[in-house]
Parts: C-alpha cells; structure tokens; sequence
C-alpha cells in the first residue's frame, strides 16, 4: 500500500490531529453507517454516495444532516439522523478492528516519548471518538480530545474553534501549530485559525451499495 502522508520537514510546537481518516482508517466504516442511517430516513440513493461523503469530511454530524436537507429538499431531523449514523457505527464496530493510518500513528508515538504537545481535534462526538480509537487498540495515547460538544453549536469544521480549543489545551499558540487532515472542511479549519497543514490522502474508494 502506497504511503497516505508525507511528514513535514519542519518540526512545531504542537501537532493537531483529525481522526478519521488521519489516524484510523474509518472512513468505509462511517460512510456503511451513514448510508444505513439516511436510507431509514428517506434519503434517495443519489445521496451522499463517496465523493460526497469524502467531500463533508470533518463536519458535525447534525450539520451534514441539515446540509444534505438543504441539497436535496428533504427535511430529516439533524440531531435524530446523527444518532441513528453514530449507534449504527458503533455497532459495526463492534464486529470489527479499524485499522490504524501507520505514518500518522508513528508520528504521535514519536512525539509522546519526547513529550512534544499533541491533541485530536475531530468532528466525532466524543464517545464515538473514543469507541474509534478502542478498536483501533490506540485510546490510551491520546488524553487531548476536542470535538463539536466542546464549541458552540455550528462552530465545528470548517469554523476554526476545534482547532483553536485544541492549541490552547495544549498550551501552544495557534501559529505554532499544525493540523493533519484528510478533509477539506478541515483544512479549511486549519487556515482559520493560523495553523499550517498537512493533507493525509483519502481512503480507497469502497464498492458503492
């Protein structure tokens, strides 16, 4: 398998990670969830297929429920639909491991035997979160977590707060941060707030239902 990042050359003075998809490779395992959870809600199979998927990256739940709304003329209820993804998820992670994104992971095993800041800043709630990163064997190595219940409701990615709250938890300036990220919401997120980036590539593109 080829490589799915390139590390940056430069060092800084604390590093922000996005979950899905930079750390654990969960993206199918997200999308077989979304896909159960909007056709039990009338969404049309046209809907939120791969790219579009891959395209809402980052984002809270409930946003991209109230997005797709928008897009398609439908009217699921955001908070409802988010529950029913995030249950169906973690159900399916019960029947299997996620597997971690090797580079990604490597950096951070790094960076904690140097005591070098580090945090997740994802667009997961936190249990699901969490959940992610036990199948993935990985929870005790990541005691900074920033998701959407920790800013104000609409102010995850691509608004900057996640990021920023995970900079001052860490106690770094935003400017001497830098966020991996395999999405564009959250690269977008990244810029706000004043951090560099680096991009993780997407996940292969799964058989489409």
């Amino acid at each position: 398998m080829s490589e799915r990042v390139t590390l940056p050359e430069k060092t800084y003075s604390g590093y922000i990670f996005d979950l899905d998809g930079t750390l654990v490779d969960s993206m199918q395992t997200h999308y077989k969830a979304w896909r159960w959870a909007l056709k039990n809600n009338g969404a049309p199979h046209e809907a939120f297929l791969w790219d579009e998927f891959i395209a809402h990256g980052g984002m809270a739940a409930p946003d991209i429920v109230a997005d797709l709304n928008r897009t398609y003329g439908l009217h699921m209820p955001p908070q409802a639909v988010a529950t029913q993804k995030r249950e169906r998820y973690d159900y399916l992670l019960e029947t299997e491991q996620l597997p971690i994104i090797p580079e990604t992971m490597e950096l951070v095993r790094t960076l904690k035997a140097n005591g070098i800041p580090y945090a997740i800043g994802t667009g997961s709630v936190i249990n699901g979160a969490r959940a992610t990163l036990r199948s993935a064997g990985v929870e005790e190595l990541f005691p900074i977590i920033v998701t959407p219940d920790d800013v104000p409701p609409g102010r995850g990615k691509p608004e900057p707060d996640i990021f920023l709250l995970a900079a001052e938890r860490m106690g770094i300036a935003p400017t001497e941060c830098v966020v991996f990220e395999d999405a564009t919401p959250g690269i977008q997120a990244a810029l706000a707030a004043g951090m560099d980036y680096v991009r993780v590539a997407d996940a292969p593109r799964p058989q489409e239902d």
